[in-house]
Formats: C-alpha cells, structure tokens, sequence
C-alpha cells in the first residue's frame, strides 16, 4: 500500500508515545511517575460539568453553525476585548480543541514550499502541522538565552525576511514556560512588519502565569491586522478531553479556513460549546486556584532539583519546565522510565536535544516521588 508523501513526512507525537509507554508499564503492574503529557491534574470546574449536562437535557446535540453557536463567538470576542484585542464575533472560529485551529490556518496558508518560523524549543505539532502542509521550517535556537525570546531577537531577524509566510509565537510556552517580555514581542512585531509576515500568536496557556502577565501579540501596533490568536479551554478550564478551541483572524482569513473546518470537522460538539459560555462568563476562581497550585509546584521542583546540583531554567507560566539532562536525551528518557519509572518527553523532540520536558501537572507528592526515584536511580 503506497502513503501519501505528506503523511510519510512527519512522525507520531512524541509526547503521546511517551504517554503510551507509561501506559503500557501501568498496565503491567508498574507505578509510573507520568511527567509526560500536557493535561492539568484538576477536574473540569463544576458549574461547566452542569452546564455540559444542562445542554445535553435541553436538547443542544445536534449540528451548530460550523464556526460556532453565536452565544460562544461573543463570549470569546468580549474575553479578547478584555485581553486588548479587537475582534467581532465573525472573525471567530471555534474548532473542536486548539489543534484543530492551528491545522486549519496552516492549511489555509501555507503552500508547498512556503517558511516556516519556529522559536525552539517549539511544541511539538508545529512542525508537523508545518510539513504536512508541504512548508519549509526555519528554527531559532532560545536554549541559549534560557528559553527568553528578547536576548535572541537578533537571532530571528537572522531567520526571518521577506519569503517567510508564517511565524509561530506560543507565550507562555509549551515546552519550557516561558513568557516572553513586552520588548520581545515589539521585536517581533518589527520584523512581522518590515517584512509583511503573518504571526500566529498560540495563547492556549495564557491564564496560567506566575506573578507576571501574558501580553497578546495582536495588541501591538500595527500587529491586529497581521496576527491570529489561538486559544482555546483545555488547559485554564482543565478541559482536554471536552475538545473545545478557537482562532480569531480577519473575516477573510475566516472565510477560507471556514471551507476547510465545514469539510472536515462541521462543528465543534454542540453541548460543549454552551459549556465554553459558562466557563468564560462564570468561572475565574478555580482558574486562580490552579495557577496556585502549578506556581507552588514549580517552585518545590526548582528547590528540590538545585539541592541535587541541578540548576532549571524558572518557568513563568503553563506548567512546564525543561530539565537539563544528557545531550543522547532520547537515550536518558528511556533510561529514567525504565529505571526510576519517570515518564518525560526529550527536548529533541521539541528541537532542543539535551534536555527533558517536564510537566508538574501531578501532585507534589507525586513530585517529590519522582526526584527522588531519579535521584536514586542516578538520573541526576
């Protein structure tokens, strides 16, 4: 059976196939410390649970409008208003999950052959998402600068310029919980400017910050008309598995990925879009409740790992950090699960071998178990 040479292009998840191996050794009796996958530890808030099973009873099962149920396209246009940003409920398109935003704009816009820009360490799926489209990527390397953006502005100018299509920024990030400073994001918007490049601004971790503020991209001058926000409930909401996300662009960005989303998904489930309103109308505290809680995590990780003589990178929001671990990191990754039975994702799968991915969506004991089981089992 012959494949399509844009599938043979990309490889699986990294972080899923680490997930699944902790799954397997689970299912073989062994306790895993699971470090690996980006999904919060806390339920779905209550009042979004009941608004989901009050939708389902008042009958909302069927089909929406294929952009979304016009109470969520204005809910999420006054939530950007409030972040600064200036967009109409028609501007916004509600995909199930914000992945499934990010492939309908890189599928909207990128042909064969078109540039790519990553800030490495990148989430996993843009490059994919990248290839699949048939784009070429451009890296730029932050392990240098810690992970921050605006010592390695120079850096991006070097890789961006006049043929480049698209440039990714995700702050905070997703792998190394970085929140770029307002004079990163004014270098960005320079070279996006001079330049004439699009800019996805991937803010799906933007309510999880610690004693800072995420600045949206599309605020700056001269950037709203060149940036699209993506964002969506998984990770403030702790609602992963509800699938619920969304883009917003300018109408005609919208109305060609529209011909894609309506081809492919419909919809996004219908109950679950009335449970987005409730959570962005009704729920802040348990928002607040859980950054406290990954703020207090990273914090016992950074101590716990400098008395062992290893020094991290701080994050300054999501709930992520990148350990510095041997350069083979794929090799110590397997090592640390197979060893000490901690599941990590390696840095290489993010562009940027030598480290591991952690993520402290787990308990602190649960925390303190895995430094210790890594520590006697000389991973560190």
């Amino acid at each position: 059976m012959d494949f399509a040479a844009r599938v043979e292009r990309v490889e699986p998840s990294a972080t899923v196939a680490v997930s699944n191996l902790a799954s397997q050794l689970e299912a073989d009796g062994v306790d895993v410390v699971d470090l690996s996958v980006g999904e919060p530890d806390f339920p779905t808030p209550e009042p979004i649970v009941e608004a989901g099973k009050d939708a389902m009873d008042a009958g909302h099962t069927g089909y929406t409008p294929s952009n979304g149920i016009p109470a969520l396209r204005q809910a999420i246009a006054d939530k950007l208003a409030a972040d600064g940003l200036d967009y109409a409920p028609e501007e916004i398109v509600v995909t199930p999950g914000g992945k499934q935003s990010l492939y309908e704009i890189f599928q909207t816009l990128l042909d064969d052959g078109d540039e790519v820009v990553l800030l490495d360490p990148a989430w996993v799926s843009y490059e994919a998402m990248a290839k699949l489209a048939g784009a070429n990527l451009s890296r730029v390397d932050l392990a240098q600068y810690d992970f921050q953006l605006e010592p390695g502005l120079d850096d991006l100018a070097d890789a961006v310029d006049d043929d480049t299509e698209l440039l990714v920024v995700n702050s905070p990030s997703n792998p190394t919980g970085a929140v770029f400073s307002d004079a990163a994001l004014e270098g960005v918007r320079d070279l996006a400017v001079e330049h004439d490049v699009t800019v996805v601004s991937d803010e799906i971790y933007k309510e999880i910050t610690y004693g800072t503020e995420a600045t949206s991209l599309g605020t700056l001058d001269g950037m709203a008309e060149r940036t699209i926000t993506v964002n969506g409930f998984s990770k403030a909401y702790s609602m992963t598995g509800w699938r619920l996300g969304y883009y917003a662009a300018s109408e005609e960005l919208v109305e060609q990925s529209g011909k894609l989303h309506s081809h492919s998904v419909t919809c996004a489930t219908n109950f679950v879009q009335h449970a987005g309103v409730t959570a962005l109308e009704e729920v802040e505290a348990e928002i607040d409740e859980m950054a406290e809680a990954f703020e207090e995590r990273r914090d016992f990780l950074i101590e716990a790992f400098a008395e062992r003589g290893v020094e991290v990178p701080e994050p300054d929001g999501a709930f992520y950090m990148m350990l510095p671990v041997d350069e083979e990191d794929q090799a110590w990754c397997e090592e640390a699960i197979e060893e000490a039975h901690v599941a990590m994702v390696p840095g290489s799968a993010f562009g940027t071998p030598g480290y591991a991915r952690i993520s402290y969506a787990a308990s602190l004991d649960r925390l303190e178990e895995a430094v210790d089981r890594l520590d006697d089992a000389g991973c560190l």
